[in-house]
This record gives structure tokens, C-alpha cells and sequence, in this order.
């Protein structure tokens, strides 16, 4: 059974950081290619972040660009968001996605809320 399950959300104010896991069960975690998507209240999800199996090549969108930073343990089989100076904007629930080809699995998201 597969599984993607985040954790390390929650409430933070501005400009502090949160770092968000994703522990993953079921499926050859290394071959997987992996990315954080968030989506707002309102809103449509939108990527965030990637990165491939070996964890040598990531990508970011513009808006978390020198703030967050994408990460893996392949003998842990989870991946990792650290985000730092986190805005009110950045306020979302964050999923977790693994993709291989057409295979494509999800986490039920975790809920970050960024307030003073």
C-alpha cells in the first residue's frame, strides 16, 4: 500500500522558518522524482519544488527561490522541505507528490499558517 505522509506543519510567524517532511512507504522511493505543491484557500495548487532520485538536480518556483530548500534521504525513503523567512503569503496546505512516468501519488497535505 502506498503512502505519503507529511508532517511538520503548522503556525509560525513571519520570517521564522518550518521544515516539512514527507515519510513515503510502498513503492521504490529512489526512483521516484519528488516535489512539493501547496495550495491556498481560494487558490489553485501550485508547484513549489523538486527534486530527482539522486538528489543532484532540484528546481524551485520563483516565488521561494533562496528560501526554501528541497531534500531527500534515499535510505529513509522521505523527503524534506526547509522553509526559511516564511511570509503570510506562503500560508497553504503543502502536499507531497511522487511521480515515475505516468505513476503519479499524492500525501494528504499538511497545513502551514503564516501569522503574526
Amino acid at each position: 500500500q502506498v503512502q505519503l505522509v507529511e508532517s511538520g506543519g503548522g503556525l509560525v510567524q513571519p520570517g521564522g522558518s518550518l521544515r516539512l517532511s514527507c515519510a513515503t512507504s510502498g513503492f521504490t522511493f529512489s526512483l521516484y522524482y519528488m516535489s512539493w505543491f501547496r495550495q491556498a484557500p481560494g487558490k489553485e495548487r501550485e508547484f513549489v519544488a523538486a527534486i530527482n532520485w539522486s538528489g543532484g538536480s532540484t528546481s524551485y518556483a520563483d516565488s521561494v527561490k533562496g528560501r526554501f530548500t528541497i531534500s531527500r534521504d534515499n535510505a529513509k525513503n522521505t523527503v524534506y522541505l526547509q522553509m526559511n523567512s516564511l511570509k503570510p503569503e506562503d500560508t497553504a496546505v503543502y502536499y507531497c507528490n511522487a511521480a515515475w512516468g505516468a505513476v503519479n501519488y499524492w500525501g494528504q497535505g499538511t497545513q502551514v499558517t503564516v501569522s503574526s
